[in-house]
């Protein structure tokens, strides 16, 4: 047991080291002067590279071996712990320090680049920086699937969503892709037939967005002594353990996107703020993947404040908010919150078009990472499927290619798993339901407990202990099943239809 309790402590050191670096790149988002860019991506690129020489160093193998040698004597917990340090040592050892230094350097340069470049509608501009992110990543990934045998793109998959890989994703994504336009166009029909809902009418003072946000998030179960809502130009969940940082971005004009982009980032930190205590330091307790923390994030904002309970709570303290309104009733606010049109902006998506962007960006981003569409074409790429997909037509390249932080961050492989937690969140909320009578009138007076609650025992408390479709079938009975999420977008956007 020696070898295993020194990478404890091993390993609780890259944890801090984690956290200092979520920190940094919180600040950065949030607060940073724009001068402080290139220090600030020195400084990361610095953690990044002492982190990976902590992780990878001969000692750290020498303790692997010898502690998967005794690994008899460890308990459910410990072995899954020795399970992910050996993981996450595998991910590391595989990439040389210069080219993780590289990698930071110019996810960093080009992530804050890309502000401007978005504000200014500025692609070329941006095109040298992302390409050297492309470069990079697709280094990466090539050094991680030559080590883990697989291909590039399911290595750098695998960063985001261990044991993920593109032959489960692929025919998941291909049924989907076939039945989303028939649903869509039936959905639009149906609600075509329906007299439009009243407007919700602005200004929204953006004080009065920030304290209902925040009155949500603590219903939601948010604790304030361990995490704060700032903004940023892209909403995210971020910070450290026991420091969690979610963002959101305000417009007078519209209410909802802010708000709701606070719900969907209150299941992340919900989700960070759950993990197992006894083992936050640990890999074992950290979140399983990305898949998980999506269906979080869209669980909580999509199918539980997004339905007729909640949406029974929120009503009235939305003419607290914004004053009275015959718009604020619950029938009109229920039908604003479901309307589907297919538009430009992912984040602002409705569920039945949301999956069209994540479709088209993952096709996209395989595409290049396999080196079959150069960037140069990204955004007639980008702009030829969103027609396609939704029959929207791009007007400029803000609202096209260089609206998601993601790339220019350097975050290759994640957008998969934005769908695959929606399909994820529909077969948890069911699950949840069934084991929780009360959970839906509890939504209704605001009150999250029953639902927080089962996914603490179901979830958040499992940390990373179990695989991602382990937690799955665990949770529900049943394996990840697409059918499940496109019953429930058929009976949420088609019901009057379908009980008629």
């Amino acid at each position: 047991m020696q070898a295993y309790h020194a990478l404890e402590r091993r390993f609780a050191r890259l944890s801090r080291l984690d956290g200092a670096l979520g920190i940094l790149g919180w600040d950065k988002e949030a607060v940073m002067p724009l001068g402080a860019a290139a220090e600030r991506g020195e400084q990361i690129a610095t953690l990044a590279v002492i982190r990976h020489e902590l992780l990878t160093e001969p000692e750290t193998e020498a303790l692997l071996a010898r502690a998967e040698q005794d690994a008899g004597g460890l308990d459910g917990w410990q072995a899954a712990n020795l399970r992910e340090m050996r993981r996450q040592h595998a991910h590391g050892a595989a990439v040389p320090a210069d080219l993780v230094e590289t990698a930071s350097r110019a996810a960093t340069a080009c992530e804050v680049a890309w502000r401007q470049a978005r504000a200014d509608n500025d692609f070329v501009g941006l095109l040298p920086l992302l390409a050297e992110v492309l470069t990079t990543q697709r280094a990466v990934g090539e050094a991680k699937g030559t080590a883990l045998g697989l291909s590039a793109y399911d290595a750098l998959l695998d960063q985001y969503d261990p044991g993920m890989r593109q032959d489960f994703i692929d025919p998941v994504f291909a049924r989907l892709r076939d039945g989303l336009p028939a649903l869509i166009g039936e959905v639009l029909e149906h609600q075509a037939a329906m007299p439009a809902p009243l407007p919700l009418s602005g200004p929204f003072p953006i004080e009065a967005q920030r304290a209902l946000g925040r009155r949500l998030m603590q219903a939601a179960g948010f604790d304030e002594t361990r995490g704060r809502l700032d903004v940023s130009t892209h909403p995210f969940c971020g910070g450290a353990t026991e420091d969690v940082r979610i963002t959101t971005r305000y417009d007078e004009a519209d209410f909802s996107s802010a708000l709701m982009g606070v719900l969907h980032e209150t299941g992340h930190a919900l989700y960070e703020q759950g993990r197992p205590r006894a083992w936050l330091a640990q890999p074992v307790g950290q979140a399983r993947g990305m898949t998980l923390h999506e269906s979080q994030s869209l669980l909580i904002e999509m199918q539980a404040c997004r339905g007729d309970a909640f949406l029974a709570y929120l009503a009235p303290l939305l003419r607290q908010a914004f004053g009275d309104d015959p718009a604020w009733a619950g029938e009109n606010l229920r039908r604003h919150y479901r309307r589907v049109r297919p538009g430009l902006i992912r984040v602002d998506a409705d569920e039945v078009t949301y999956p069209a962007h994540v479709l088209l960006r993952y096709a996209l981003e395989t595409a290049m990472i396999d080196g079959d569409l150069a960037l140069r074409d990204l955004p007639a790429a980008f702009n030829d499927g969103l027609r396609t997909l939704l029959g929207v037509a791009v007007p400029d390249d803000r609202r096209g290619c260089l609206q998601d932080i993601h790339w220019p961050g350097g975050a290759w492989g994640y957008f998969p798993t934005y769908t695959l937690g929606a399909m994820t969140a529909a077969q948890f909320f069911q699950a949840a339901n069934e084991a929780e009578p009360e959970l839906e009138p509890s939504l209704a007076r605001g009150d999250f407990a029953p639902l927080l609650g089962w996914l603490r025992r179901n979830v958040h408390g499992r940390g990373s202990r179990a695989e991602t479709q382990t937690v799955i079938e665990d949770a529900t009975g049943r394996p990840l099943d697409a059918g499940i999420y496109q019953a429930y977008l058929r009976r949420r956007y088609l019901g009057d239809r379908l009980a008629a």
